[in-house]
């Protein structure tokens, strides 16, 4: 699996029976949540910042889309795409603790009673349950750094059969290997390959990329798993130094 062969602007998959190349995305901050974002910028978590003393979730922090703390909603939401076009498909509203504990400014803002406080990867699991539950044709998930690094999420898509590109930390471990910054911090030139994930508003997107296979993890029944784990790098040509890594 290889996000550089992508087609679709946000991320594309092998060809589903219904849909050309269907994928389903929540991933990262951004200022306005599309499915045609490229594939370094996958849509997740967004920030908005309406005015008024009510508004469900409303609270002082830090906020991707505006870069700053200040006061704001946080959403959670989930894209779908294809070759042809792309949709929001689902969202959560991620209200802080502060509001979670005061059912009464809940019930003010029409924010149900069985709303309690999640950590943030549990409203996206939770969007990943549904669309998998959904008629949707899907081929494969991405999801940004912040919710890549979810072990159980990964494991849930892999029970699911379900491919995946997430970008994770240069820190996430990798089994039996390490850290993933030096699985490819000392190869050679010719372990990457000068290719572009998509097209954006000043030309194609061209990055140096590099793989590497993650070794096999029997299941404990002793069975091999059925599909194949890759750790995956993107390099900047201009900033070498500047690298992104995924695990897929």
């Amino acid at each position: 699996m290889n996000p550089t062969t992508s087609s679709c602007a946000s991320a594309t998959a092998s060809a589903a029976p219904t849909c050309d190349a269907a994928c389903v995305t929540t991933s990262a901050p951004c200022s306005a949540p599309s499915a045609a974002k490229a594939a370094d910028n996958w849509p997740n978590t967004q920030a908005t910042a309406p005015k008024g003393t009510t508004s469900a979730g409303m609270q002082r922090r830090y906020s991707g889309t505006a870069g700053r703390t200040e006061k704001c909603q946080i959403g959670v939401f989930a894209a779908y795409a294809t070759t042809r076009a792309g949709a929001l498909v689902d969202r959560e509203l991620y209200p802080p603790k502060s509001w979670t504990d005061a059912r009464e400014r809940c019930g003010a803002a029409k924010i149900p009673d069985e709303r309690g406080f999640a950590t943030r990867p549990e409203p996206v699991r939770a969007m990943v349950l549904r669309a998998l539950a959904s008629p949707l044709p899907i081929a494969w998930m991405t999801e940004d750094a912040a919710y890549g690094q979810e072990r159980r999420l990964r494991r849930m898509l892999e029970g699911a059969t379900v491919g995946y590109v997430l970008a994770v930390p240069k820190s996430e471990p990798v089994p039996r290997l390490g850290r993933t910054d030096p699985l490819f911090s000392q190869a050679p030139d010719e372990a990457w390959e000068r290719r572009s994930c998509a097209d954006g508003a000043k030309g194609p997107r061209v990055h140096d990329w590099g793989d590497r296979p993650a070794p096999v993890i029997e299941d404990f029944d002793a069975e091999r798993p059925a599909h194949h784990g890759w750790t995956l790098a993107r390099r900047s040509i201009d900033r070498p130094e500047q690298t992104a890594y995924y695990l897929a």
